[in-house]
């Protein structure tokens, strides 16, 4: 089954898209931040990251830049969300950037996109 970890600080916005994926047939992984995201992703490295931009201890941008410099985390795929109407440079090879809010089907379309089917 293909895990998918989603990093956001917003509790609901953790628990819909948990909700979504699982329906789709994914397994999926959550934390409230970069730090404990960057931690879990180490620990059992996911088929896909989904996290917020904006968040406490660690933000998403530099999740992402923590995630290429790290040699088993670097070809997995990351969708980084944020309400910012400028997308942030991001220095990984398989990173995209989407503005929320994003609806159910976009971020569907997104994860298929990237890694297929559940």
């Amino acid at each position: 089954m293909k895990k998918i970890l989603v990093v956001d600080d917003e509790f609901d916005i953790l628990t819909t898209w948990r909700l979504v994926l699982e329906m789709e047939g994914y397994e999926v992984s959550t934390a409230s931040n970069g730090r404990t995201a960057l931690d879990a992703a180490r620990s059992n490295p996911p088929a896909l990251v989904i996290t917020d931009w904006m968040m406490p201890h660690m933000d998403g941008v530099e999740l992402i830049r923590q995630l290429a410099a790290s040699d088993a985390l670097a070809r997995v795929p990351v969708i980084l969300m944020s309400a910012a109407a400028h997308a942030p440079a991001l220095e990984h090879p398989h990173a995209q950037f989407r503005r929320k809010p994003l609806s159910i089907d976009d971020l569907i379309d997104a994860v298929k996109g990237l890694i297929g089917s559940a």
